[in-house]
């Protein structure tokens, strides 16, 4: 079973991108952010024409998030847990039935954080301990668990061109590691770095100053294991191409293969 991560960046303005990338790459559970789009305004029929089934959780102008996927999802779940008040669309879940029981699929949308001054950082914070904590209960389950997204975390140095660019935003400050090695060590497998040590590795390029013919971009799209999803990874792909294709996001696909019939 293929399952990606993909922030599409606006998935009205890149739904020709979307279709002939899933006509390509023929991923079964595909984890979308920043939809960018009211529920009732998500273009599903293309996709629904290509066989998937899709669930969305949307925002007008902002954020959001889908999954989409060639199994019936069993159940659904919308919005991270423990913050009613939190009206932003960042999380969905899903749970699937395969040969070997359940696997649940978490679309994730992580707050950007920025700029660290204002609070927009004590927001990002608090949603990674919420996520922590919902991660947590979940691994109780003993079930395949996938958290695929865009985190907005720089995990490592080598995970963007330059440290001394990052060293001050949100995404690489310390409190944010902090937070993402905490998810880490509930029990959680970084999926890519579980299978390739290669550098440089990226998932995003801005659209500024050259950053993609330059390779000047960081790795922030991640898909975190449980040991239970850990045990049944194939191998990973980033799905570099992609941002070459004709009005690209700025992000790119993030694959795993994994093996759940036993």
């Amino acid at each position: 079973m293929k399952i990606v991560t993909w922030n599409i960046n606006g998935v009205r303005a890149r739904i020709d991108v979307l279709v002939a990338w899933l006509k390509e790459s023929q991923p079964d559970i595909v984890c979308l952010q920043e939809i960018k789009t009211m529920d009732e305004g998500f273009p599903r029929a293309e996709i629904e024409a290509l066989g998937y089934h899709v669930e969305t959780h949307g925002q007008k102008g902002f954020n959001g998030v889908a999954i989409l996927s060639k199994l019936q999802p069993d159940e659904i779940n919308r919005g991270l847990p423990g913050d009613d008040s939190d009206e932003q669309s960042r999380f969905i879940e899903g749970v699937f039935s395969v040969k070997g029981g359940a696997i649940r699929v978490c679309s994730i949308y992580l707050p950007n954080g920025n700029p660290v001054e204002t609070e927009k950082f004590p927001y990002k914070l608090s949603w990674m301990d919420r996520l922590g904590a919902f991660a947590a209960s979940r691994l109780a389950l003993e079930e395949p668990l996938i958290l695929a997204g865009d985190y907005n975390v720089i995990a490592e140095p080598h995970d963007c061109w330059d440290v001394k660019v990052w060293q001050n935003d949100a995404l690489f400050q310390p409190r944010t590691r902090q937070a993402f090695r905490r998810l880490e060590n509930l029990g959680f497998t970084d999926a890519v770095r579980s299978t390739t040590d290669a550098t440089p590795l990226y998932t995003f390029w801005d659209y500024q100053a050259g950053c993609w013919p330059k390779n000047f971009g960081i790795r922030i799209d991640h898909l975190m294991l449980s040991p239970e999803a850990a045990d049944r990874l194939i191998s990973t792909d980033v799905e570099k191409h992609v941002r070459a294709w004709e009005k690209p996001s700025d992000h790119v696909p993030v694959a795993a293969e994994f093996n759940f019939a036993a």
